[in-house]
């Protein structure tokens, strides 16, 4: 259907374009959109039926969503805005420049534009600066009949209407009912007799990934979110819950990786932009692979001596990374999920201690045996290397579970320790107890 629909773009045919574009899913006309250029995706998007359009352009990124609002007129923007859910509008108003901003909500309703600046003004990564506006709520003192023509009259305002929050006359949060119960309740039974007291909320400062926590702690669909005095003032939906979950976790990557965020796709963050990111990580990685090169420098005596210690120095370094990024890695996952505390830290430390003897050990007989058979190395230098790699595996590991530990508790991002610090750190151990062997054994 999307070679279809490309195809009659290609022969210019927007009669055919409009009438298949309107058979199509919201998501595939999006997706069609993101293949195409600007000029072509406003011609698109103008063909869009206008009840449909707004729905469509929820499943664009929001770097897209910005450039076809500023390319639009200011009256077809000015509705599209309106038509938009609070929260996806906000978000896309937050991206745009501070000129179109101004121009754009002046011509808003007043409804929308309160909206958009209420949830402007929560801090970033917030579960205020997520919510929507737009939910089901019912009154206590109301009858299920009444509830629900009630619901009828507002029903294409709300996001989702699987839950309705139930709150008393000074707007504090009671409670919830679900549709289905709803629909089987007596109609004249009161709101208030057949809601569920047993309901799960947020505040409107808490952070999105504890809010993300929730939602999978208690396998939720919906959120509501609540003041500093238990008022209802909007919902959490699953869809922004996965946008704030692919998020972190893109963050989290970037920040292992020594590159900081974006938070753009890849080839939508240009050339100066991405070298911005990665740069200012490469040039501390780079000062700080000093240290290690003083400490090569120290010793340059016993490596003149026996030359052939220099070949086992890159093994050393990058087995002992390796190793503290496998555990650094694991801990923070286990922090992500709530698995592991601060408190567990010497649980987790006992743990690594063990698994770092075992696999020094392993690796350290499968080298030795290397050693002898391939590399036909001395005794003597067989053992300076091999025991330097138990205690290098022993020290990464150490490392690499204490740090994202006490970052957290400092709070910081664990996901910073990563790199550089934990590569930094056990490329200077390694390097110290290798020489301090080797001078001890060789008698240098």
């Amino acid at each position: 259907m999307l070679k279809h629909v490309e195809k009659l773009l290609e022969e210019k045919d927007y009669k055919g374009v409009k009438k298949e574009l309107n058979q199509l899913n919201n998501s595939d006309i999006a997706e069609l959109l993101d293949d195409l250029d600007s000029k072509e995706v406003i011609k698109v998007f103008k063909l869009i039926n206008k009840d449909k359009a707004a729905d469509v352009f929820a499943y664009l990124s929001i770097e897209q969503e910005a450039e076809i609002i500023t390319l639009l007129s200011d009256k077809d923007a000015v509705a599209l805005l309106d038509e938009m859910y609070a929260d996806d509008a906000a978000d896309l108003i937050d991206e745009m420049p501070s000129n179109v901003v101004k121009r754009l909500l002046r011509k808003c309703t007043a409804e929308t534009r309160y909206d958009i600046n209420r949830l402007l003004n929560y801090p970033d990564n917030s579960a205020g600066s997520i919510m929507t506006v737009e939910y089901a709520e019912l009154k206590e003192n109301l009858t299920i009949k009444q509830s629900i023509e009630n619901l009828k009259k507002e029903i294409e305002y709300y996001e989702t209407v699987n839950v309705c929050y139930v709150v008393d006359p000074a707007r504090k949060l009671i409670g919830f009912i679900q549709l289905k119960d709803i629909i089987c309740a007596n109609p004249e039974d009161l709101v208030k007799d057949v809601l569920n007291r047993d309901v799960i909320s947020c505040k409107t400062t808490d952070d999105q990934e504890e809010v993300a926590k929730m939602f999978q702690k208690y396998d939720l669909t919906a959120m509501p979110v609540v003041d500093s005095e238990n008022r209802l003032v909007g919902i959490i939906t699953v869809d922004d819950i996965i946008d704030v979950v692919q998020e972190e976790n893109t963050e989290d990557m970037e920040r292992m990786a020594a590159i900081a965020t974006t938070h753009k796709s890849y080839l939508k963050v240009g050339v100066i932009e991405t070298w911005k990111a990665r740069i200012p990580w490469l040039l501390l990685l780079m000062v700080s692979a000093t240290f290690t090169g003083k400490i090569i420098q120290s010793y340059e005596a016993a490596l003149s001596t026996y030359v052939i210690l220099t070949a086992f120095i890159p093994m050393l370094m990058d087995t002992g990374g390796n190793a503290g990024s496998q555990a650094s890695v694991t801990i923070i996952r286990g922090l992500s999920l709530g698995e592991v505390e601060f408190k567990d830290i010497l649980k987790v430390i006992w743990k690594e201690i063990r698994v770092a003897l075992f696999c020094g050990v392993t690796l350290a007989v499968a080298n030795f045996l290397k050693l002898i058979i391939i590399d036909k190395v001395t005794l003597v230098v067989n053992i300076i290397v091999n025991v330097t790699l138990i205690f290098t595996i022993c020290i990464a590991k150490l490392l690499g579970c204490t740090l994202p530990l006490l970052a957290k508790k400092a709070k910081l991002d664990p996901a910073v320790m990563i790199n550089p610090f934990i590569t930094t750190l056990v490329d200077a151990c390694s390097l110290i107890i290798y020489f301090k062997i080797a001078t001890q054994l060789l008698g240098l």
